[in-house]
């Protein structure tokens, strides 16, 4: 499938970044890459392909970047506060760079955009959502892994707790929450092997708890954490609610 790769120096990142784009009608996917992912590991692992049928019908145009924090956070090459500090950039250079980016590209100033990702792509996907409720109107986080707390090594910062939906729902007020409140969260989860539905229903509790609507949805024991099943979870989902 032809793509699309706009690549900018961002000085939020000090680092250069790109944007790669399959699809040319339809509802906006940001598709967030797994914790190491750069922009095309998505189509590296045939994620897109399976997305075809929504594409070519113009359903969805699809959107995807490097995974910055992610891949510092599990190169153990870092600090607790680098890593925090970048995480909190990479939603702002989300909010800032990427997503007028692709209302851009879509032809609308106002367009809102779906968010998805596996796994630390997961923690992306919602994190947008709950950040920019004006921008992103619904995350898809398959198989997700949501307390990055564990990188921390007991030294919690405040760069780390305002891009932590985990840590900053509870005392999350005004219009923000009131936003939120009107968005969706989509919560897939297998069983199988290294999956974990906790960190799923950890999250839904939160956002339960604050009145932002979600759901779980456990796939059972056969569903492992890997790209068999999020190439089953993701075009259904977008067949759903793209």
């Amino acid at each position: 499938m032809q793509k699309d790769v706009s690549r900018w120096h961002s000085s939020r990142l000090e680092q250069d970044v790109q944007l790669v784009r399959w699809g040319h009608f339809g509802t906006p996917v940001l598709l967030f890459p797994t914790a190491g992912g750069d922009a095309e590991e998505v189509e590296r692992f045939h994620l897109i392909r399976v997305l075809e049928p929504l594409i070519d019908a113009g359903r969805v145009k699809v959107y995807s970047t490097d995974s910055v924090a992610g891949r510092a956070w599990i190169s153990g090459e870092h600090s607790a506060e680098y890593c925090s500090r970048l995480q909190n950039l990479f939603d702002e250079f989300v909010f800032a760079e990427i997503a007028p980016a692709i209302r851009s590209d879509c032809g609308s100033a106002n367009i809102e955009i779906i968010a998805a990702g596996a796994s630390i792509g997961a923690f992306n996907a919602v994190a947008t959502v709950c950040r920019h409720p004006d921008v992103f109107k619904l995350a898809i986080a398959m198989s997700g892994t949501f307390d990055l707390s564990k990188y921390l090594q007991g030294r919690m910062n405040l760069d780390f707790y305002f891009s932590s939906p985990l840590h900053y729902l509870a005392k999350l007020e005004g219009e923000q929450l009131d936003r939120l409140r009107t968005r969706l969260i989509l919560l897939p989860t297998g069983e199988g092997d290294y999956e974990d539905i906790g960190e799923s229903w950890r999250i839904a509790r939160m956002l339960g708890a604050r009145g932002v609507p979600n759901r779980v949805d456990s796939w059972g024991a056969e569903y492992h954490h890997d790209w068999n099943t999020w190439r089953e979870m993701l075009p259904k989902y977008l067949n759903e609610y793209a």
